[in-house]
């Protein structure tokens, strides 16, 4: 690639042709400020940049200002970041925005987490010299996501995310000038728009006009409730990411200062979400070895490949998108969802209390699961088998709510019999995870050997799109993997068009899989950070004493004690779930 040099700010700088002045400034440490540009190129997204003009520099010989981060480099270009005429530009562009924007910080949910109030702070911009009419639009509640584009500044991040990361089409830009918006079509509500709540338009907008539903307030009433025993489960990816809210290195693994804080948060039972991935194992590997050994048998119609059914945002995506292939996914639930069934029947039994009497609050990574615990088919009588879903984020606010010292918490274990996971449960939290997990499981129930390795490493990376085929001792099982809507949808449609044969596809909605998800510290799509949190993933599942889900023996209890055997009559009823037709359908949202 041919090299050209510059300077910004006095300082040589050397990079490939093609580079924008915002990547070249950032190299030698020189930083400029932005809101439209979402740097996603780690993730493989082409950025939209250009909109908000908060970035301009001084090009030598130029006569206006150039935006930096659309604005490539040019041999000897001579650039400055600092001057006092850029200084006033940004000023003013900025002061623009805010007049159109509410003032209500105090009470807003990124109020000390939005880049705009930081912004504002680091230009020491203290008043707003252009008063004038403010634009109002309509609030927007959906199962998982509130817009408030009130606060909106058409930086239009959430669209680029939604279109060409995620590819699910529900936002975009609708009219112009005083009455622009960022909308679905038509400005319908989301509930009535093809999205599938993965959140990962909120990881990315930088005010408060795009947050998640927080369900604090009504765990923290029913922690407050005597009358109510209150259960929590944590999902793997959560333990990865939880410590960088309290000033960890992306990566730091803080399973037992968490288990501890939930317990002083007061939960009567802290258990892991890992414990529901080894039954999921259990309930989807079964299903998938039938599906082979029937297609093996010569029964026509098998339906394979079989799909992974864990993430509900991807669920919600086949059913908007795809549902004419709504009979190849695992009928098996998510884990957050058998364990909220499994709490509600043997462990409310077994600690002899009414299933009305026991709340079920699930930690997760995803914004997805607050849209999944409110499904129809997963409650009994109008009463759901998970009522609270909160976020990584979440967690962290509620434990500096609660005064909690994080950093100088002693680890401790999760309670029984809901705590104990394999290895294989952990990795759930990563793209690659889950089918690893199913291998290891499947691998030995199907040939009834011993593997001689316990890791799959052909399943794992990084890449959008990936495939392995695994020795099933001489029957090659040939895996897809997808990580992001986008990548599930070419994946999908090279299935659709007999481009691509497999037996099992892995479908993860979010970067990097859980690890990635929406309600997780922002990570602002640096792969570096996601990396280190699957580094630590891998480290968990390496450190467990067992690594296959079918080796837990409170896994093994629950099945001799209650649910008879995996696919039985009553683990179908309990653990299994059916999918729908919503490509012309709206969702139905249940008010608290």
């Amino acid at each position: 690639m041919e090299l050209i040099n510059l300077t910004i700010d006095n300082k040589a700088v050397k990079v490939e042709n093609g580079t924008t002045i915002l990547k070249a400034a950032s190299k030698v440490g020189i930083k400029i400020p932005t809101l439209c540009y979402l740097g996603l190129d780690d993730l493989g997204v082409e950025n939209k940049p250009g909109g908000c003009r908060i970035c301009v520099v001084e090009v030598e010989g130029r006569r206006n200002l150039a935006p930096a981060c659309a604005t490539n480099c040019a041999e000897g270009m001579i650039v400055k970041s600092n001057s006092m005429r850029v200084l006033n530009a940004r000023k003013t562009v900025l002061e623009l925005i805010l007049s159109d924007h509410p003032s209500d910080c105090l009470v807003c949910a990124k109020n000390g987490n939005c880049d705009l109030q930081s912004m504002a702070q680091d230009m020491g911009v203290r008043e707003i010299h252009y008063q004038g009419e403010q634009s109002h639009y309509k609030e927007d509640f959906s199962p998982s996501i509130i817009r408030e584009m009130d606060k909106c500044i058409m930086c239009r991040r959430c669209e680029t995310m939604c279109n060409d990361f995620q590819t699910v089409g529900a936002l975009s830009g609708v009219h112009r000038g005083f009455q622009a918006v960022v909308a679905p079509a038509f400005e319908q509500d989301l509930v009535k728009s093809p999205c599938t709540f993965c959140g990962q338009c909120v990881a990315v907008c930088p005010t408060g006009a795009l947050t998640e539903v927080d369900h604090t307030n009504q765990v923290i009433r029913a922690l407050a409730n005597p009358r109510k025993k209150v259960i929590v489960q944590t999902a793997p990816a959560v333990r990865a990411a939880l410590g960088e809210s309290f000033g960890e290195e992306p990566g730091t693994l803080v399973t037992g200062k968490m288990v501890t804080a939930l317990r002083q948060l007061g939960f009567d039972y802290v258990f892991d979400t890992d414990f529901a991935a080894d039954l999921t194992i259990m309930e989807e590997g079964t299903e998938l070895l039938d599906r082979l050994t029937r297609h093996l048998n010569g029964e026509e119609n098998v339906a394979l490949p079989i799909l992974t059914s864990c993430c509900p945002a991807w669920v919600n995506f086949f059913e908007h998108y795809f549902p004419e292939m709504r009979d190849i996914p695992s009928t098996a639930r998510s884990p957050q969802q058998m364990f909220g069934s499994i709490a509600k029947t043997y462990f409310a039994d077994m600690i002899e209390t009414k299933r009305e009497d026991l709340v079920v609050v699930s930690i997760m990574p995803c914004l997805a699961k607050k849209y999944e615990c409110q499904r129809d088919e997963f409650s009994v009588d109008g009463n759901p088998d998970v009522d609270y879903s909160i976020s990584t984020r979440e967690l962290a606010a509620l434990i500096k709510q609660a005064n909690i010292d994080f950093d100088s918490l002693e680890d401790s274990d999760f309670d029984q019999p809901m705590g104990e996971s394999s290895g294989a449960g952990v990795i759930f939290g990563t793209t690659g995870g889950v089918i690893e997990a199913a291998s290891r499981t499947a691998y030995e129930l199907f040939t009834k050997k011993k593997h001689e390795r316990i890791s799959f490493e052909e399943l794992r990376g990084f890449d959008g799109i990936r495939q392995a085929t695994l020795d099933f001792d001489g029957l090659p099982i040939k895996i897809g993997i997808a990580h992001g809507l986008g990548n599930a949808r070419k994946l999908l449609e090279s299935i659709q068009d007999g481009s691509c044969e497999f037996h099992a596809i892995e479908i993860m909605a979010c970067p990097g899989g859980c690890i990635g998800g929406g309600g997780q510290p922002l990570h602002h799509g640096k792969s570096s950070i996601l990396l280190a949190r699957q580094k630590a993933i891998y480290a968990e599942d390496s450190a467990k004493p067992i690594r296959k889900s079918h080796e837990n023996k409170y896994i093994q209890e629950l099945y001799d004690k209650f649910l008879g055997k995996p696919m039985s009559e009553k683990a179908h009823h309990l653990l299994h779930t059916h999918y729908f037709d919503r490509s012309g359908s709206d969702i139905v949202i249940k008010k608290d």
